[in-house]
């Protein structure tokens, strides 16, 4: 859909009904520059006579001199709209091996997760439009993308434990231009939007200068996000026999075997992210050597899951030595913030969780008196390798990978679990007591992270 410049405030309305009208509350990310500068004034104009909190947060990337002014300026925007806003600062030091943009955007993501869940916002919109769309169209195009690739950007995706919408898609970048111009609002313009040495700058420039028309590039995205949607659900229906057991997938090997190659493709992929909690699939050759070994009755392991034929079943489980590299986490010390979002493993120093990068920590139990905002507390509850909720954690415990040493310890056969799906599985130390809650069952609690309803979303999600 194009707009004028007077229809854009009710696209955009409309499409914010149809992603956040239920919400209590949404976070707007807003650069500074004119989409998502566009994106906070028209969200708030839609929330305010729906009583919706908006809260709008500026990522300095610290790569320009004139970033924090930026940032600066839509604080000062914010403020004459009511909105509360933050600035996240990326502290890269200066140094940023390998690619930029990409680091860029996997910093920006980490810092606005980590902001959206400490102030209880279950979703951020985006302000990526239909120019973004068409231009992502073509640089997937060129790297030889499959299907999902080629559906280019959701309107909604789950990840990270935050819902991030995209509410511009259908809109034109220029359209939301001329209404910022109607409204008298400047927006800043980053000089490296101009820079033919970024990928996404000959893109743009290669639609205009080939006359490309750039709602029919975003039209095709949406045919081909279309047809990737009925082959998630053919892969959901093949993956009926699937079972989930305390971190560890089975699927049916007929499941494999009896389905077209794509479907193959699409239930390794998700038990492969089932397992590990990745938000993205490992490289497409890999993923096909390992498919290939598992169809003639072999096993693998990749991105840290071990994946073997037993009997008429795969099993998909964590490699120990994948959930030992992550060392010891401390159930220990955190600022006294609400909650905390997990990325990755190996988060950097910017990252909201400080030395804690494979933790999620939950409030103290709320006693009067017993702490206030800013109080340095021990958590009773952690996640856990991307994969395990662990609650009713002792003050100063460590959790690491249990190891088969600390397995074979114990009398481990009647769980009914393979010897390295204990080893995997989380070992809590603390006054001087190593426990396994998997096999100890003592005060300490082990809770999977993922089941079957999981896997069918991962199959269904883009």
């Amino acid at each position: 859909m194009s707009a004028s410049p007077q229809a854009v405030p009710h696209a955009v309305a409309a499409a914010l009904d149809r992603l956040a009208g239920d919400l209590p509350a949404l976070g707007v990310a807003v650069s500074g520059g004119s989409d998502s500068l566009a994106l906070l004034h028209l969200a708030a104009a839609w929330a305010r006579p729906r009583g919706l909190r908006i809260e709008a947060a500026t990522v300095d990337h610290r790569l320009r001199p004139e970033s924090a002014a930026e940032a600066e300026s839509v604080a000062r925007s914010c403020a004459g709209l009511g909105i509360a806003h933050e600035i996240l600062v990326w502290d890269h030091g200066g140094d940023v091996p390998g690619n930029l943009m990409d680091a860029a955007r996997r910093a920006r993501l980490r810092l606005l997760a980590g902001w959206a869940a400490a102030r209880g916002l279950g979703a951020v919109a985006l302000g990526h439009t239909q120019d973004d769309q068409a231009e992502t169209l073509l640089m997937r195009l060129a790297r030889g993308a499959g299907l999902d690739g080629l559906s280019g950007m959701a309107e909604s995706r789950q990840q990270g434990g935050i819902l991030w919408l995209r509410p511009l898609l259908g809109l034109r970048r220029e359209a939301l231009r001329d209404w910022l111009r109607g409204q008298g609002i400047a927006w800043a313009d980053d000089p490296s939007n101009d820079d033919p040495g970024y990928e996404r700058v000959r893109v743009r420039r290669a639609i205009a200068a080939l006359g490309l028309p750039v709602p029919a590039l975003a039209r095709s995205a949406a045919y081909l996000a279309e047809a990737r949607a009925a082959l998630a659900e053919a892969a959901v229906a093949a993956a009926a026999g699937a079972s989930a057991d305390r971190g560890m997938l089975r699927l049916p090997l007929a499941a494999l075997q009896d389905s077209a190659p794509e479907i193959r493709r699409r239930l390794l992929l998700a038990a492969l992210r089932w397992v590990t909690g990745a938000d993205y699939p490992p490289r497409g050759e890999d993923a096909a050597r390992l498919l290939a070994a598992l169809l003639a009755g072999g096993q693998g392991t990749l991105e840290g899951v071990i994946a073997r034929v037993r009997g008429g079943v795969v099993e998909f489980l964590r490699e120990p030595a994948a959930a030992a590299r992550g060392g010891a986490v401390a159930a220990g010390l955190c600022p006294g913030a609400t909650a905390v979002a997990l990325f990755a493993e190996n988060s950097p120093p910017d990252h909201p969780a400080g030395k804690q990068p494979w933790g999620l920590f939950s409030d103290p139990p709320s006693i009067p008196g017993a702490h206030k905002p800013g109080d340095i507390y021990a958590p009773r509850t952690l996640l856990w390798d991307r994969r395990w909720r662990l609650e009713g954690l002792p003050e100063g415990a460590e959790v690491t990978a249990a190891g088969e040493a600390e397995v074979v310890a114990r009398d481990w056969r009647g769980a009914g679990l393979p010897l390295a799906a204990l080893a995997s599985s989380p070992l809590v130390t603390a006054g001087g007591r190593a426990i396994l809650p998997l096999l100890d069952r003592r005060e300490i609690s082990a809770i999977p992270l993922r089941g079957l309803p999981e896997f069918a979303a991962i199959l269904r999600s883009h």
